[in-house]
C-alpha cells in the first residue's frame, strides 16, 4: 500500500484509503517491530545478554519510523485538524495521545542510553535495556488500540472530504521532509527483518 496522497484519491478500482487507514497501516507495521522487541526482552532475561545490533535497529526504527514520520503525521496534522473541528488538544482524547507519545520516547531514550553498557553485559544495564523495552512494547500496544478504535474513528465523523484530502498530502509532505524519498519503504523492510530474526 503506497501512502498519502497517492492512495486517497479514487484511482484504479476506485477505491479511497482515508488517511486514517494508512495509520492503522503504519500501526500493523510498528506493531511488528514492538512483537520483536518483546521477544529481545525475553531474551535477555533468559540467557543475560542482548543482541544488541537488533535492538539498536529497534531504537533506530521506533525514533524515525514511528516518531518522525508516523507520530509526526499525527501530532502536526491529524490532531491538529482534529482541533480545528472541535477536539480540544489538551485535556481530551488528544492530550492523552501526546502524553503517550512523550512516555513513549522517555522508554526509547532509556533503551538507547543504557545499550552501551548493556552490549558488554553489565547486568543493571541489561535490566534496563529489558524493562523499558517492555514498558514501551505494552505502552504502544495499548496506545494502537485507542488510536485504532476510538481516536480515528472519531477523526473520521468529523472531517469533510476537503480535510481528509489536505491531510493526504500533508502526509506526503512529512515523508519528504523528515524521512526522505524511499526510506518509508526501507523501515517496512527493517521492520520484517526484525520481526522475523526475532523468532530464530
Amino acid at each position: 500500500m503506497r501512502h498519502a496522497a497517492q492512495g486517497w484519491y479514487p484511482a484504479r478500482k476506485g477505491v479511497i484509503v482515508r488517511p486514517t487507514e494508512l495509520l492503522k497501516h503504519e500501526h500493523q507495521i510498528i506493531l511488528m517491530v514492538l512483537e520483536a522487541a518483546e521477544r529481545e526482552a525475553q531474551r535477555i532475561q533468559d540467557t543475560g545478554a542482548v543482541r544488541a545490533d537488533d535492538v539498536e535497529h529497534m531504537v533506530d526504527f521506533f525514533r524515525n519510523f514511528a516518531d518522525r514520520c508516523h507520530h509526526a503525521k499525527e501530532e502536526d496534522l491529524l490532531f491538529a485538524k482534529m482541533e480545528e473541528r472541535g477536539v480540544p488538544m489538551q485535556g481530551g482524547p488528544i492530550g492523552v495521545m501526546l502524553h503517550e507519545h512523550d512516555e513513549g520516547r522517555r522508554h526509547v531514550t532509556g533503551v538507547a542510553d543504557a545499550l552501551p553498557q548493556a552490549r558488554g553485559g553489565d547486568p543493571a544495564a541489561l535490566g534496563t535495556v529489558r524493562a523499558n523495552l517492555l514498558a514501551f512494547v505494552h505502552l504502544l500496544r495499548a496506545h494502537i488500540s485507542k488510536e485504532d478504535n476510538v481516536l480515528y474513528p472519531m477523526a473520521d465523523q468529523l472531517f469533510t472530504v476537503t480535510d481528509q484530502q489536505a491531510l493526504a498530502e500533508g502526509f506526503d509532505r512529512v515523508e519528504a521532509e523528515e524521512i526522505g524519498a524511499g526510506v518509508h519503504e526501507r523501515y517496512h523492510q527493517m521492520a520484517h527483518d526484525l520481526a522475523s530474526e526475532g523468532t530464530q
